[in-house]
């Protein structure tokens, strides 16, 4: 049975992951029939926002793969403890924790990094040239982990331009488009970075899944 490492980045849109995008990007992979396993890396977040206020919350930390562990119920590992060769693809939902925690896109634009780990973890399936999703803001990443990447956030002009100012090919989508490249085996899908409700996002976020699991044939 295939298995798909799922990168986490925390628990909540505003400072984590997007709840909704991990938690259908889990069920289509279980409808499909395949296993997975989640990742996070175990690093402070940027910042901590209260998600009824939208405000950041002065004086308080939360750990990333801590926080991981409440969508995970638990079952997450450190991104070091990867073991590439036991993974058949990577999937990693959106939501601010990918630009402010897996990388510094929400505090340095188009001249962000990757957090080391992050880095290492994530350039283990691209040198191994396995399979990968990656949804709503995360695609931000990929200039960073593979040249002449071809991928799309959707059609926010401003964010577009900066993926191409980083060396990639940013391809306009709708909600429920992916965009695949076809030579790094990248899928994309712009998810709640279009998406107005989760029968929305979900619509591309089950392509994306479903396309990943054909190309690890």
């Amino acid at each position: 049975m295939k298995t798909i490492a799922v990168l986490l980045s925390g628990c909540g849109v505003f400072d984590g992951t997007e709840i909704h995008e991990s938690v259908l990007t889990l069920l289509a992979l279980a409808k499909a029939g395949v296993n997975y396993q989640c990742f996070a890396p175990n690093i402070e977040q940027m910042h901590v926002v209260n998600h009824l206020s939208g405000e950041v919350t002065a004086n308080e930390t939360r750990n990333v793969l801590v926080e991981s562990a409440r969508v995970a119920r638990g079952e997450v590992l450190n991104v070091t403890e990867l073991d590439v060769s036991q993974f058949d693809a990577l999937i990693v939902p959106g939501g601010f924790g990918a630009a402010k925690n897996l990388s510094n896109f929400a505090t340095n634009g188009s001249d962000c990094q990757v957090s080391p780990d992050v880095e290492t973890f994530l350039c283990e399936f691209a040198l191994a040239a396995k399979p990968v999703g990656y949804m709503c803001i995360a695609p931000m990443m990929l200039p960073r982990i593979y040249q002449n990447i071809q991928a799309t956030i959707g059609n926010d002009t401003e964010t577009a331009h900066a993926f191409n100012e980083m060396g990639g090919n940013h391809c306009e989508a709708s909600v429920a488009d992916i965009v695949v490249d076809e030579a790094n085996k990248v899928v994309t899908t712009p998810a709640y970075m279009l998406a107005t409700n989760i029968a929305e996002a979900n619509i591309g976020i089950e392509k994306l899944v479903n396309k990943v699991i054909e190309m690890t044939v």
